[in-house]
């Protein structure tokens, strides 16, 4: 699939006084996305999808932390423009700052580790969950690792990880609880209905997940058995979830899939309108429910990257 790609970025502020944040990236050449036409309201009860009010940004605290959370998603720095933007970060402006990187760093790992290496060395703490793009088996530059599938790429970008000092499970930090939440999409999460009349390219001619990603035999994206697979690589962290829940008022939890179809446009404002089946989770609502409570709270806010789409609003009680 194919979009005019930007990275997205954003910034929860945690002091009174915050410094300017960092300047936008160049806009890029392509992504596996796709563009929506104009933003309109949906007028017809047959195929509604009830679509939350855009909401500002909450008030600052008066006795908010001296420190800023950041929030990016999509670099795609395996396009020059991108890495050069991640270059051009202040090595000094973002010291005692936190980042939380919501998937989709770089398609090969080479580019990956050069992109955590400068982001580690500009912010004071950074958090990681892959993306789909991540998670691609493309050639690589002689002397970098083979990887036999995706999962096996996915733990090798996990030690890249760890070597580099970038923080992959939950941590509470200044008292605030960050938790990534590892996701992947799976097509039962579409339940708008679909558009007839036009003819609609398939997932396999539109997605370039389906053949650069490579998965054993048993997991597949056709089913809900990758999803479910990926959903359970946050038992590992229970314990570290359930500290967080028990000291933590204010906790973030961050994902790159979405976890409300509510959060993409509706189908017909889409270039692509199979779109939403490549997109969430309905395991990574249930898990952010499992953290922030069935209800929400004020306090409570998840991240999220993968679409493409700026998206701010309270769905639930809880701030995606």
């Amino acid at each position: 699939m194919v979009m005019v790609m930007r990275s997205i970025s954003s910034c929860l502020t945690l002091s009174q006084t915050p410094p300017p944040p960092p300047p936008p990236p160049p806009r890029p050449r392509a992504s596996d996305h796709l563009s929506t036409k104009k933003q309109c309201k949906r007028n017809s009860r047959n195929y509604c999808i009830t679509r939350p009010q855009i909401l500002p940004p909450p008030p600052l605290s008066r006795d908010a932390l001296g420190f800023r959370v950041f929030v990016l998603s999509d670099l795609h720095t395996d396009y020059p423009e991108n890495m050069n933007w991640v270059k051009s970060l202040s090595t000094k402006a973002y010291k005692n700052d936190l980042l939380l990187l919501a998937g989709d760093v770089a398609e090969t790992y080479h580019n990956f580790y050069s992109t955590m290496f400068l982001l580690k060395d500009r912010f004071q703490h950074v958090f990681y969950v892959p993306g789909n793009h991540d998670l691609w088996c493309r050639s690589e530059p002689e002397g970098h690792p083979y990887y036999l599938d995706s999962l096996d790429k996915l733990n090798k970008l996990l030690d890249a990880c760890r070597g580099l000092g970038v923080q992959t499970r939950p941590m509470v930090l200044y008292g605030l609880g960050i938790v990534p939440l590892f996701s992947w999409y799976h097509e039962s999460f579409d339940r708008e209905m679909d558009i007839a009349g036009i003819r609609i390219p398939s997932l396999e001619m539109a997605c370039k997940d389906f053949h650069a990603c490579k998965w054993p035999r048993e997991i597949s994206n056709r089913s809900t058995s990758l999803a479910s697979y990926f959903d359970a690589m946050n038992e590992e962290n229970e314990d570290a979830v359930k500290l967080i829940k028990n000291t933590c008022t204010q906790i973030i939890t961050f994902s790159h899939f979405l976890p409300r179809q509510e959060l993409c446009p509706e189908k017909r404002m889409l270039f692509y309108p199979n779109l939403p089946k490549i997109i969430g989770s309905d395991f990574l609502e249930v898990r952010i429910r499992s953290i922030h409570g069935s209800e929400g709270n004020a306090s409570a806010c998840h991240v999220f990257g993968h679409t493409h789409f700026c998206w701010d609003s309270v769905l639930d009680g809880i701030r995606p």
